[in-house]
Parts: structure tokens; C-alpha cells; sequence
């Protein structure tokens, strides 16, 4: 998996190539306005140490990403998601540490308030893939990436609520 990044946008000025996580870029480079994804999916944050908004990069060019994307800072930080092989399965639960409603899903669902009636989900256990949350349904808004593993709760996340989810699927890579 490789990102190059390059410090002005149209993939001109400093470039810095970045095969795994990255928890800065100030030592490679001062700014950065495009990049190339040669493979894989990755998420980008617009903080050092993997902290402030997430954005999901997969293979392409991005010669003006702060556009494309609505971003008011650079990206300062990245993470390499693994890509996974089998099944796609959790479950969310209406309150935080697994309290109220739950609900397995195994695929992409735009609305859980239209398919479960929850008005938002505070918990969540990803027992197998890699997923997209997001704040709006039909994937808008925010987006926070999940991996497998047990998230007891979202109110230490910047008060996100997430309202839809979307697998990241092996064709992304």
C-alpha cells in the first residue's frame, strides 16, 4: 500500500511517499494539498496523531482534495486500513456500553432510522470487516472509520451520532 503526498495542489511542489501510518507529516513536509494513492484505502485526518476529521482516500488522484472533500486544513496525519477477506458483521446498539435496541447487520445501511427505527446508535461491537460510520444517512456528513473491536461509547468522539454505515469493501483496493 503506498500514498504519495505532495505539498501544493495539482501534484506539484515537495513530494513525501508514505507506505504505513503516519502520525505527522511536519518532519517531511510544512502543508500538504494533493495526493496520489497508488493502493489501498486509507484514512486521512486533518490533525496530527490520527486525531480531528477523518476523510477515506482510496486508490486515485486527488489533485485538489480540500475541495473535493470541503476540508478547511491539511491532511496531518494517515492510516493504512487492512484489507480484510470474508464476512462483514456487528452490532449497534441504541445506548452507550451495549445498553438498549441492538441490531446485527452484515451489509450497508443508508438509514438506520429507516430500516430499524433508531433515531441513532451510541455503541457498537465490529466483529468482523472494516466500516464507515457516518453522522447523516445516505453516508453524509462526518465519517469515522471502525475496525474490529468493541466501542462502548461515541460521546468522547466529538459528539458524533452516526445515522448510516458502509462496508469498505475489498473492490475499494
Amino acid at each position: 500500500m503506498r500514498v504519495t503526498f505532495y505539498e501544493e495542489r495539482n501534484f506539484q511542489g515537495r513530494s513525501y511517499n508514505c507506505m504505513g501510518d503516519c502520525a505527522d507529516f511536519s518532519s517531511y513536509m510544512s502543508r500538504c494539498h494533493s495526493c496520489r494513492v497508488h493502493s489501498g484505502c486509507w484514512m486521512m485526518y486533518d490533525q496530527p496523531n490520527y486525531m480531528g476529521n477523518q476523510y477515506f482516500f482510496r486508490r486515485g488522484e486527488y489533485a485538489d482534495y480540500m475541495s473535493m472533500f470541503g476540508m478547511n486544513n491539511c491532511i496531518r496525519s494517515c492510516r493504512m486500513i487492512p484489507m480484510h477477506r470474508g464476512s462483514y458483521r456487528m452490532r449497534i446498539y441504541e445506548r452507550d456500553n451495549f445498553m438498549g435496541q441492538m441490531y446485527e447487520m452484515m451489509d450497508d445501511c443508508d438509514s438506520i432510522m429507516d430500516r430499524y427505527r433508531m433515531s441513532h446508535c451510541q455503541s457498537c461491537h465490529i466483529m468482523d470487516g472494516h466500516w464507515l460510520f457516518y453522522e447523516q444517512p445516505h453516508y453524509g456528513g462526518r465519517m469515522w472509520y471502525f475496525g474490529p473491536g468493541e466501542y462502548r461509547n461515541f460521546s468522547n468522539m466529538g459528539g458524533m451520532r452516526f445515522m448510516s454505515m458502509r462496508r469498505i469493501m475489498n473492490s475499494w483496493y
